[in-house]
């Protein structure tokens, strides 16, 4: 595929005050309120930091490899130019989240987990070729309101478009191939992706793929716009959900089977926890609803 010549953003004018972010859902924090209410509340609206794990570092890293790599001309892109760039990502995620060095302590260790990282970018050529096609976008910030006015938000890994007008969505997965219950989250997001694009672009994507390199194995999915504009009327139900939970502070627990995976277990009512209080409404009158920002880590 080869992408079509694209518009440069216009300059931001440097006198302006910087925007505020605005409130929306990403598929990622769209997926936690389903789970568990709660859990959305402390991640999104009190804001309570997780301490980064050793998987979801090497996920970053490898993400950086996979962007990084993208932006060098085609014909550069051998798998040994790849894995040369793992030094590098790492070093700039460490700068940007220094406590990530905490979990990588000692140049052994680290020697190990830039391994991992080749690895995993090395199984990435047995899945996709990147020197055979031009990406239209890596990396790529999504923002779309729906008709009732719910804001979604994303960033997206990859972008391709074909010479036809094809387009193709692309996420990259560093951990395992998802079972039943990981797969339906995954085409969750998979058609979060795909809603963006049809109404952004007016353009069913002809695929959504999942690059899951840790299992060398491709999740690919045709959306059909009928069961976009399904899922659609669902993330509107959803946003509704949200913004009355805010304004009224209800966020419930949801116990099951992933609250032992969960960072505010400890937090929790259902394991006899104490959430903090509830921040509510903040001082200038404006709803719980419009002031929490949305963090995108998708």
């Amino acid at each position: 595929m080869s992408a079509p010549p694209s518009t440069p953003p216009a300059s931001p004018d440097p006198e302006a005050p910087p925007r505020p972010a605005r409130p929306a859902l990403s598929p990622s924090r769209a997926a936690d309120f389903k789970q568990c209410p709660l859990k959305y509340r402390l991640r999104a609206i009190d804001r309570i930091p997780e301490p980064p794990t050793r998987q979801a570092v090497r996920g970053t890293v490898v993400h950086a490899v996979l962007e990084d790599l993208y932006a060098l001309p085609a014909a550069e892109r051998e798998p040994e130019r790849a894995t040369a760039l793992a030094g590098p990502a790492w070093e700039r995620v460490v700068a940007a989240e220094p406590e990530a060095a905490r979990l990588v302590a000692g140049e052994d260790e680290l020697e190990r987990f830039l391994g991992e990282v080749r690895t995993l970018v090395r199984a990435y050529y047995r899945l996709e070729d990147p020197r055979r096609f031009e990406p239209q976008s890596c990396e790529t910030r999504l923002e779309v309101e729906l008709a009732d006015g719910a804001p979604l938000r994303g960033f997206v890994d990859r972008i391709d478009v074909a010479p036809t007008g094809e387009l193709r969505v692309v996420d990259y997965k560093t951990g395992r191939v998802p079972g039943p219950n990981q797969e339906t989250r995954a085409l969750f997001q998979l058609k979060f992706y795909g809603l963006m694009l049809l109404r952004l672009r007016g353009v069913v994507p002809a695929q959504l793929r999942l690059v899951y390199l840790a299992g060398a194995q491709l999740l690919t999915y045709t959306p059909e716009e009928e069961e976009l504009l399904r899922f659609e009327r669902t993330l509107m139900a959803l946003w509704e959900a949200v913004s009355t939970a805010a304004d009224t502070g209800d966020f419930p627990p949801n116990p099951g089977w992933l609250c032992d995976y969960c960072a505010y277990k400890k937090l929790c009512p259902a394991f006899d926890g104490t959430p903090p209080p509830y921040p509510g409404r903040p001082a200038d009158g404006e709803s719980a609803a419009e002031t929490f920002a949305e963090s995108v880590s998708d």
